[in-house]
């Protein structure tokens, strides 16, 4: 499992006990990504064969499919204050997607992730794998989850699977992504809001992240 790492905060927002802080209304990602090697429970052979981590029961992948594609992805889980009625001060932190770029073990840019309509279902929102060079993309739904201890970090968001719920060719053809069935997300650290409660509706917090996205395809 990759190091610990301290998750911080991109945005600041007014908080009535202090003085006034300043508030980012823009998604800026900013220092975040400091490259280095993929996360070293999964290995990429000489003959660029995919050997995934160990995941927990939940998160294996149907029999049929193979791990042809694995990055290292560096960006925020975003969040916005909307209003809460559980919550104390009325509002909280409710995530709204991703933004995230990935990387493979030559420190090659091979991906961005981020929260768009998927055409094949009308537009629903989810989350966004595309390539960085042929601009395939496929969309993706969360079909399990997992906080286990023995694999997940403390203070780190979910392990995942995803199923993939819609794909497209790139503008000239690029189909780099586009027979993806599965995407594990992995060897997760940070992404996780300290506290619940907000205080200025509206306002919009980036909480840096880092995973493994390993995508599978069928046999």
């Amino acid at each position: 499992m990759t190091g610990s790492t301290k998750s911080h905060v991109l945005g600041l927002e007014p908080h009535p006990s202090r003085g006034r802080q300043w508030a980012p209304r823009h998604l800026l990602i900013a220092g975040l990504i400091a490259l280095g090697a993929l996360s070293t429970a999964a290995t990429v052979s000489a003959h660029g064969r995919i050997d995934p981590p160990p995941v927990p029961a939940n998160l294996e992948v149907p029999t049929g499919h193979r791990a042809y594609l694995i990055t290292r992805a560096y960006g925020t889980q975003n969040q916005i204050c909307l209003p809460n009625a559980s919550s104390s001060t009325g509002l909280a932190w409710s995530f709204f997607g991703p933004q995230a770029t990935g990387f493979d073990a030559r420190d090659g840019q091979v991906l961005t992730h981020y929260l768009s309509a998927n055409p094949d279902e009308a537009g629903a929102a989810r989350p966004t794998w595309q390539h960085s060079k042929d601009t395939s993309a496929v969309w993706a739904q969360v079909v399990a989850s997992s906080l286990d201890p023995d694999y997940v970090e403390a203070g780190a968001i979910p392990w995942l699977l995803l199923q993939i719920v819609g794909a497209e060719e790139g503008p000239t053809g690029g189909d780099k992504l586009t027979a993806t069935t599965y995407i594990q997300r992995v060897e997760t650290v940070g992404g996780v809001v300290v506290s619940p409660e907000c205080y200025v509706l509206g306002a919009k917090l980036l909480v840096p992240y880092e995973a493994d996205y390993v995508f599978y395809r069928a046999r």
